[in-house]
């Protein structure tokens, strides 16, 4: 009896065990599946082609309008001529951008930008295109030189760096009044090399050219060192002289009484020529009348 109790005890223990592993596998398999079907979808960037005349507009823009200060003033004007490209409500194009009329400042397009400052600007540049923006500068798409004052309510101002002050333009109940730009972590900036300009960067759509095949019946042209020449004579045959008929002279009316007799007059038909005896002709070939 005492060996039944234990070998009772024994399968009782053994199938607890079994069912309580059961229910781990079972838990560790339900919060896995749990898991997959919480994981976030990213959302599908917006790419942007930009240009190496783009990537020199952005550096001038951050130049000349930050007073030419330093990265914190080159990022946040940078970030300004990002939010506008991206919001739709500008150009689509960072030059576009750039070169609006009464934008930005006088001559940004042509002035020149000096040699110490390219280093500087080159790192600005390439980290806003990489998708850096200022912090402090928000959705901000104005700005003007720090100190002044306009007596506009909807001036959100949100940052001040190299020497402007960055602001959004909201209304009473906060909301803004321009079209919001993307996120930066929803645009994606693809450069494009002048000779990568496709049918995709312009409305024009250049026809195709095919390479002309050259026709087999077309013998391949061999040099031929000292060549030899040989130069076939042909003959020539010149007709003989072809008589020219002499037209008979046309006489003067003749007077019988009251009588005008008209002479007859005499017409030549002139011989036809004989044939060549060249090649090309044969003896019942067409003759040109004279």
């Amino acid at each position: 009896m005492r060996a039944q109790g234990k070998l009772g005890t024994c399968l009782s223990g053994l199938l607890f065990v079994g069912l309580a592993a059961t229910g781990c596998t079972t838990d560790t398999k339900t919060s896995s599946a749990t898991h997959s079907s919480t994981k976030s979808i990213q959302p599908a960037k917006v790419t942007y082609n930009y240009t190496a005349k783009d990537r020199d507009c952005l550096k001038r823009v951050m130049y000349f309008e930050s007073e030419h200060s330093d990265h914190d003033g080159y990022m946040a004007v940078g970030t300004v001529v990002m939010n506008r490209l991206t919001s739709g409500a500008y150009a689509n194009s960072i030059c576009g951008v750039v070169a609006q009329e009464r934008q930005f400042a006088p001559g940004v397009m042509t002035r020149l930008v000096r040699p110490e400052a390219e280093p500087e600007l080159d790192t600005a540049a390439t980290a806003i295109l990489r998708g850096e923006r200022h912090a402090g500068v928000k959705d901000a798409m104005f700005f003007h030189t720090k100190g002044l004052k306009f007596p506009y309510n909807n001036m959100h101002y949100v940052a001040i760096a190299g020497g402007n002050a960055f602001y959004e333009k909201r209304g009473r109940d906060g909301e803004l009044q321009t079209p919001a730009p993307l996120p930066a972590y929803e645009v994606a900036m693809n450069y494009v090399s002048p000779q990568g300009m496709s049918a995709t960067q312009s409305p024009f759509i250049l026809p195709e050219t095919r390479q002309v095949q050259q026709s087999p019946s077309v013998a391949t042209f061999t040099p031929v060192s000292n060549p030899t020449f040989t130069l076939q004579t042909a003959t020539v045959a010149i007709p003989a002289e072809v008589p020219i008929p002499t037209p008979a002279p046309i006489s003067a009316p003749v007077t019988h009484g009251t009588a005008v007799v008209e002479p007859i007059s005499t017409i030549a038909i002139p011989q036809p020529r004989p044939d060549f005896a060249g090649d090309g002709y044969s003896g019942n070939s067409l003759r040109i009348r004279g």
